[in-house]
């Protein structure tokens, strides 16, 4: 392993609580712990010690995974998202047929059973949490955070979510299921990523939230309409003459990092991140299996 393949931007780092933190700072900080979450524990570790938290856990339950990361004023659930070479993770992708879910509505049924694997042991972990809880994840990570945070709402726990951030979430349930909570949900979309407009619209399903959108050239722009059809053209043939299909290669999490972070730098909160170079442990892959780093593409 090369010297630069041992070393991963880490760019957010936590000076006070989150919520005292610009939404696009914020927005940086979540999808970097979004993107911590397809690392195995050493190096999730690492990561995030270097970002300002002082406890992680690991969650495994049949295939779904997630990790929770604390500090003295904040604790924050990072679902991780699809893996290739997960079967659990493919089936539950494609299942489609929506299912009545445990809060209102109806959802994606192998979204949901993914949860289903998960919640109860998340769900235990979180009944004494006294801290700020945030939700946050990429591809079917966000879908299962999505799921998630509402299902705060009709547990034991006291500790109601904050704020849901997701990147690249595909749709997760009807119109009455994104409408159950009044959650403060910030959902990123980078131009032409597949993922996001799956399940279709036909079938049933909504995407809740508040849409924040990466135009073909990485920019945080409001479009819609026209304007947003033309974009997402650019962005397709754009990829064409790179010999890229831009809808699969916008789905990577390191290019939401990317993107997010130059609005950051627009936005002119530089002095709201550490722009160097977190180390990570010599030796393997930053990956438990070889796999996962591949998974975030």
């Amino acid at each position: 392993m090369s010297d630069a393949a041992s070393l991963v931007p880490i760019h957010s780092k936590i000076t006070c609580p989150i919520e005292e933190k610009p939404m696009l700072v914020q927005s940086l900080l979540f999808a970097e712990l979004s993107s911590a979450s397809y690392y195995d524990e050493v190096h999730a570790e690492r990561i995030v010690e270097h970002m300002g938290f002082e406890g992680f856990q690991y969650y495994d339950r049949d295939g779904a995974q997630a990790y929770m990361y604390w500090n003295d004023t904040d604790c924050v659930v990072a679902c991780r998202g699809t893996e290739p070479n997960e079967w659990n993770d493919i089936k539950a992708d494609a299942n489609a047929v929506a299912v009545v879910t445990e809060t209102f509505g109806r959802v994606h049924k192998g979204f949901n059973q993914e949860v289903d694997d998960l919640w109860p042991i998340l769900e235990n972990a979180l009944v004494e949490n006294k801290k700020t809880l945030w939700f946050t994840g990429h591809s079917l990570g966000g879908a299962m955070a999505t799921i998630c945070a509402g299902r705060c709402y009709l547990s034991e726990i006291e500790s109601m979510p904050k704020a849901l951030f997701t990147y690249g979430s595909p749709r997760v349930g009807d119109k009455q299921f994104v409408n159950f909570v009044e959650l403060d949900h910030t959902r990123w979309v980078n131009n032409n990523d597949i993922v996001t407009r799956v399940p279709p619209a036909w079938m049933g399903y909504r995407h809740g939230g508040t849409e924040k959108y990466l135009n073909c050239n990485g920019k945080f722009r409001d479009l819609s309409g026209v304007l947003r059809r033309a974009d997402r053209w650019r962005g397709f043939l754009r990829g064409l003459l790179s010999f890229k299909v831009d809808h699969f290669s916008d789905h990577s999490i390191d290019r939401y990092v990317e993107y997010i972070l130059g609005a950051v730098q627009e936005a002119g909160d530089l002095q709201e991140v550490d722009d160097t170079l977190g180390k990570l442990p010599e030796g393997e892959s930053p990956a438990s299996d070889g796999e996962a780093v591949t998974a975030k593409q």
